[in-house]
């Protein structure tokens, strides 16, 4: 039996996943959560076998979950769901230890299916996830790209320092380097550019 905590913000399909999983695999659903917080939660509280968590969600997205979470528990094993895997997100993921990627389109039996390759040791990334994903024209650095990140977040160069562990003046140097690099004429211009182009 493989426990799961699922996370996903949309109600209708977290419930169908947590109804049909049982039936299509040696599955238990310990637990859903509608947000970041919730999943954080309720992975702590249950240390569930797989993690399942939606990538774009209120508040804490699934990677800000994803990275509190391996805080305390650097071992969970996680699935990520997502509509569209942006190149620069596939990259943190896999930094953060992200096992899987699976479109959230898949079919119950598809993803029952790839919990218990997880479980068992393995990874696994969809390969039209993994299409897009490759598709890498990013000049950003992961640091410049996490400033945006903040900063597209509504965050003061203050606050970005702080949430990063860095140096104001570093901030700046990331901001502006980005800046060149998108050739916009503010911060605010620059991270608009970067995430229209799929780059955070």
């Amino acid at each position: 039996m493989t426990t799961v905590v699922l996370a996903d913000d949309e109600a209708l399909l977290r419930k169908a996943m947590a109804a049909l999983l049982p039936l299509e695999g040696d599955v238990a659903v310990l637990a859903e959560a509608e947000d970041g917080d919730g999943a954080v939660r309720a992975a702590l509280e249950h240390r569930p076998d797989v993690l399942v968590i939606d990538l774009e969600m209120p508040g804490t997205d699934g990677l800000g979950a994803v990275a509190e979470i391996r805080r305390t528990l650097p071992d969970q094993v996680i699935l990520m769901l997502t509509r569209h895997a942006r190149p620069g997100v596939l990259r943190r993921a896999l930094k953060l230890g992200v096992q899987g990627f699976v479109s959230k389109a898949a079919e119950p039996s598809h993803i029952a299916e790839v919990i218990a390759a997880l479980h068992a040791g393995r990874r696994w990334i969809d390969p039209d996830v993994s299409a897009l994903a490759l598709i890498d024209d990013c000049p950003l650095t992961d640091r410049e790209a996490d400033v945006l990140r903040e900063t597209g977040q509504g965050y003061s160069v203050a606050d970005i320092a702080a949430r990063l562990h860095l140096a104001e003046g570093t901030v700046r140097n990331y901001l502006s380097n980005a800046m060149q690099k998108t050739q916009t004429r503010s911060r605010h211009e620059a991270a608009r550019y970067a995430r229209e182009h799929d780059w955070l």
